[in-house]
């Protein structure tokens, strides 16, 4: 029998189990991030559009903002048993957006839970979710989108066994680990483990920084109903993220409501090889040393500082202060008194990273239909002395490194293959520029399903814009990644437990 959704609501609160309260938080809280709203704040914006908090998985909503984070990809071998186990045993452990908004009530480690359009087909769940990129899965895509080479693929990602993932957050990779142990007696043998990935926040003063080093997770949307807007920041209906809700306009069955599209991709990075080709292509601003004509190169392939300033109101030297500041880091439009927004590129290239995935007012009207809200993590190690003095990454497995790429969306076309096709590896966007942008120079792809493909982005050298800075390498290798469905916890109860 399936329950309405205030009596699951009541069913959940009695299944959650007796929390240790918290003196510290499994989150982490960099300046330079947009902070999450209060409990108290979140449960009043919430209330004034509907939205329920206790019913979408914690992930969604928060952001990079995860300390240590695995993520546990599985099949499903005994459908009965895990349904079974799954809203009787899994369901009580699943942490809603609401229980992370106090320290108080954050459990040990927070778990959530996501499927393969494979895995809902393994419950009986064969519903149209509205989404070919979600039905198809990742690798149907993989070369005409998104521009990887599958030879560099982990075999699970190019197999059809992944059914699903748990992503288990936490302070410490023992609360992880514990958490992990915890799911798996659960289940009872009905899964088996078809990869996993652990993730974590970067030592002491990188916290909160990718592997190239810089901030990560500023440019992030507000949502309505859940965030309070900084300045700069795009303001955006919650149905972008969430089916069923305002401003999602495909039509969804009815148990999908609260759900998100979650696409995974495992990002490695080459550092030593991107810090070489700074050095080696450094600028010239006679201002500047040489180290920081080399960071400067950097800045302006990301668009930001490694401290999180953009390059747009800080064009020639870092501005930590800015960097660290919320009521700025994030207020800017790329446009400036006295300069065409159709040529300049002294205050930021076209081609940058972070304008060529959120343009701002270069689209006129500013786009609010093909955003993501980022929630990944760096996974791996530090550079080794000797990767840093040979300028080659290891080919060590236990030494590679990048970022585990989570982004939700309700339209994965629409959202982050939108991102990567259309925008990053397009060499002509951002379009009516007197000078075409070029790809992305760090997650463009030169070529379909090839690597290591020669790039030309346009602008790198605020005083030569004639000056072109070939890139012969991808710094960003595609290691293969799913799109899943992180379903509600009402359709975890009412729906994929219970099965067709």
């Amino acid at each position: 029998m399936k329950l309405s959704l205030a009596s699951f609501l009541v069913a959940a609160v009695a299944l959650q189990p007796a929390l240790s309260v918290r003196t510290n938080s499994l989150l982490i809280d960099p300046a330079a991030l947009p902070a999450l709203p209060s409990a108290q704040q979140a449960a009043s914006a919430s209330a004034d559009v509907g939205l329920n908090l206790t019913n979408i998985q914690g992930d969604i909503l928060i952001g990079m903002k995860k300390n240590k984070e695995l993520f546990f990809f599985f099949t499903i071998v005994n459908p009965t048993l895990f349904r079974s186990q799954l809203g009787s045993g899994i369901l009580p452990l699943i942490t809603p957006t609401s229980q992370l908004l106090a320290v108080d009530t954050q459990p040990t480690t927070a778990v959530n839970i996501a499927f393969s359009q494979r895995g809902l087909n393994a419950l009986g769940i064969t519903d149209d979710l509205g989404d070919t990129a979600f039905t198809n899965g990742q690798i149907d895509n993989v070369a005409t989108i998104l521009g990887d080479e599958t030879s560099n693929w982990e075999p699970a990602f190019a197999g059809t066994g992944i059914h699903g993932v748990f992503l288990l957050a936490s302070d410490t990779i023992d609360n992880v680990n514990a958490t992990l142990s915890q799911v798996q007696n659960i289940l009872n043998g009905s899964i088996t483990e078809a990869y996993s990935l652990q993730g974590q926040a970067r030592p002491g003063d990188e916290q909160g920084h990718e592997h190239f080093g810089f901030m990560d997770g500023i440019s992030n949307p507000a949502v309505t109903g859940f965030s309070t807007p900084l300045p700069g920041q795009q303001v955006l209906d919650p149905g972008l993220f969430l089916l069923g809700e305002s401003g999602d306009l495909v039509s969804r069955p009815s148990w999908a409501k609260d759900g998100s599209f979650l696409a995974f991709r495992q990002l490695q990075q080459r550092v030593p090889e991107f810090n070489a080709f700074l050095v080696d292509n450094a600028l010239s601003n006679p201002n500047l040393t040489a180290d920081q004509n080399a960071e400067l190169l950097g800045a302006r392939m990301m668009g930001r500082w490694k401290s999180g300033a953009p390059v747009d109101l800080a064009p020639t030297v870092d501005d930590p202060v800015l960097a660290a500041d919320p009521q700025q880091n994030n207020n800017f439009n790329y446009t400036h008194p006295g300069f065409d927004e159709a040529t300049d590129q002294t205050h930021c290239p076209f081609s940058a990273h972070v304008r060529k995935t959120n343009p701002r007012s270069d689209l006129n009207p500013e786009d609010t239909a093909n955003h993501i809200i980022r929630a990944g993590i760096p996974y791996g190690p530090e550079v080794t002395d000797a990767e840093n003095a040979s300028n080659v990454s290891s080919t060590d497995p236990s030494l590679e490194r990048g970022l585990a790429f989570v982004a939700y969306q309700s339209d994965i076309n629409n959202g982050f293959a939108f991102l990567q096709q259309n925008w990053a590896n397009n060499a002509n966007f951002i379009f009516g520029k007197a000078t075409p942008p070029g790809i992305d120079p760090i997650i463009g792809t030169g070529g379909l399903g090839q690597a290591d493909v020669p790039r030309t982005p346009s602008g790198l050298d605020p005083s030569d814009p004639t000056r072109i800075i070939t890139i012969n390498q991808d710094f960003v290798v595609s290691r293969g990644g799913e799109y899943f469905f992180s379903p509600s916890l009402s359709a975890i109860q009412n729906t994929l437990s219970l099965g067709a």
